[in-house]
């Protein structure tokens, strides 16, 4: 099988593509030919040796894929063979063949892609449990939406609108008539704005009932400060760590010491809540992702969950999909293909 491993921390060009054997099926498990692997930010942390969760170089990377199903492990249902499937994958995505637990893969809706299938996982699955499972997103509410025009903004703006909540998103202003067009009700610059004013002057001085958060540092300090009465920020990753010009791990040091200092008794005089979400620390939790799995597939089914695929690489060409997202040029989801 063909693989791109992360050989050392650093830019994109430590990214290499090597060959190596493919995988066998262990009990329990499914092995899947890859067509598209989804690209995520973590990856990109990864790859600057900032993502703690990362197993020692040599190492490769990839949280989803989608493909076809060519081999099955003991216990495992043989009718499987041939099957259009996603799956999540704990590491190792950016291959041309994975084999995986059997109780992480899930039937290809026929309407999607591989592409936009591979698309899906990571972004729905993150989206719902911040809006729904843990920000309890209700009809009427305001939800800002930071990072709007990522995998997982979109995610999130095709949920919000789903529930009926109005939609604030900050993005360039390059992507926001694509933004208006998902279901964002108010698109903020934030490279020209202060986008807490704006939603400040949106919200008639109240605050906002949920925000998520992806860039963390002071971002979420802000954040945190915009939220109305009985508001809850979700916070999902810190981005904002790859800005800094500190070296390796003390990147992560600054970005946190801009977090805001959250004590019970200030959360209970302020009214307010602020919890995190981290998919791939959800392993040991099967039953709850099928059930969260089974809400948005039927999103799919009934046309409010739309995986946009901004563009796809060839699986060679992974470091040029690492750059293009850390330009921000990408609206949604990056793939590679194989």
């Amino acid at each position: 099988m063909k693989q791109v491993v992360i050989v050392g921390h650093g830019g994109p060009e430590k990214l290499q593509v090597r060959e190596a054997p493919d995988p066998e099926p262990n009990q329990g498990e499914v092995r899947i030919r890859v067509r598209a692997s989804g690209v995520n930010f973590a990856d990109i942390l990864a790859r600057k040796g900032l993502y703690p969760d990362a197993p020692p170089l040599p190492l490769v990377v990839g949280y989803e894929v989608s493909g076809v199903v060519d081999a099955v492990g003991a216990g495992v249902d043989e009718a499987l063979i041939g099957s259009d499937v996603a799956a999540l994958t704990r590491f190792g995505g950016y291959s041309d063949v994975v084999s995986v637990p059997a109780n992480q893969v899930y039937e290809k809706p026929a309407t999607l892609s591989h592409e936009q299938a591979a698309a899906f996982p990571v972004s729905y699955l993150t989206a719902w449990q911040l809006l729904m499972v843990m920000g309890s997103l209700k009809p009427g509410e305001t939800v800002l939406i930071h990072n709007a025009g990522g995998g997982v903004g979109l995610a999130a703006i095709d949920i919000a609108s789903h529930v009926g909540a109005t939609i604030y998103g900050t993005a360039s202003a390059a992507k926001h008539a694509f933004l208006i067009e998902r279901g964002v009700h108010e698109a903020i610059d934030y490279r020209v704005t202060d986008w807490a004013v704006e939603v400040d002057r949106l919200t008639g001085g109240k605050g906002v009932s949920l925000i998520i958060d992806p860039l963390g540092g002071r971002n979420a300090k802000k954040s945190f400060r915009a939220l109305r009465s009985a508001g809850r920020l979700g916070m999902f990753g810190v981005s904002a760590a790859t800005a800094s010009k500190l070296p390796g791990p003390l990147r992560l040091g600054q970005v946190a010491l801009g977090m805001p200092f959250i004590h019970p008794v200030s959360l209970m005089n302020t009214n307010r809540s602020v919890f995190g979400v981290n998919l791939g620390h959800m392993w040991h939790e099967p039953d709850l992702i099928a059930d969260w799995m089974r809400v948005v597939l039927e999103g799919v089914a009934e046309g409010w969950a739309r995986p946009h695929v901004d563009r796809s690489f060839p699986l060679e060409q992974a470091g040029e999909a690492h750059a293009y997202i850390e330009d921000r040029r990408n609206t949604g989801k990056v793939v590679l293909t194989t």
